[in-house]
């Protein structure tokens, strides 16, 4: 049985990334309801990375509504594909982020850790997407911080850098989870942050470097956090 690390000390907060961490983030059957029957079957997981990768180049720039960002990264994806996007394919994304609700092993162990320590959520979506969402969570949060909000997406050093001035924090003062190793964790450990969790749910491969520990559930953070 694999030995849960506990932490050195009590962090001032934990905070959170949301979509895909704490709710879910199913996109791939609205992906494939698209634009599914213009990819051969053989091709369709690599299209699928690909839209990945065309999101995260997306909000690499100056923010702008998240709904855009969703209808951009799609059609430039069937740009290189040479499949044509649905002109309200953003729309169709954003209501489905709007829809989803939390990972089922997040609502208990997540009301528990708030009766325990502070909660903050860093979410790459804008407000109204949070306004829905956070209240599915089911605990208390002392912030949700987005990027509508910091005027940047995540992984801009500038979203991390809001987070710290809205909390008059540090790096040292925080314990940040994330299920995303290329928007959170990669550039707060640059950044200086040392109390990294990755809730490891098979988004990104588990790299070596960045002193981060991977989790499986928040049960076992729970557990590192001593409570």
């Amino acid at each position: 049985m694999r030995k849960i690390p506990s932490l050195q000390f009590r962090p001032k907060y934990v905070s959170f990334d949301c979509y895909g961490t704490l709710i879910e983030y199913p996109i791939t059957p609205i992906t494939r309801e698209l634009v599914g029957d213009q990819i051969p079957a053989e091709q369709w997981d690599q299209f699928v990375r690909e839209f990945r990768g065309y999101r995260y180049d997306q909000v690499r720039g100056e923010y702008y509504p998240y709904e855009q960002v969703l209808q951009d990264s799609f059609e430039r994806v069937c740009r290189k594909w040479g499949v044509k996007a649905a002109p309200d394919a953003g729309k169709r994304f954003a209501d489905g982020v709007r829809s989803w609700g939390p990972h089922a092993d997040v609502p208990e162990p997540l009301k528990k850790m708030g009766e325990n320590y502070k909660l903050v959520i860093l979410s790459n979506a804008d407000d109204s997407f949070l306004e829905e969402s956070v209240p599915r969570l089911g605990a208390d949060f002392h912030a949700v911080l987005t990027a509508e909000r910091a005027g940047y997406y995540k992984p801009r050093y500038a979203a991390f850098e809001y987070m710290l001035d809205q909390l008059d924090a540090s790096p040292e003062d925080f314990v940040h989870v994330s299920s995303h190793t290329r928007y959170d964790l990669m550039p707060m450990h640059d950044m200086g942050f040392r109390n990294l969790i990755l809730l490891d749910r098979g988004y990104d491969p588990v790299t070596h470097g960045y002193d981060y520990v991977p989790v499986k559930s928040l049960d076992e953070l729970n557990t590192m956090l001593g409570i």
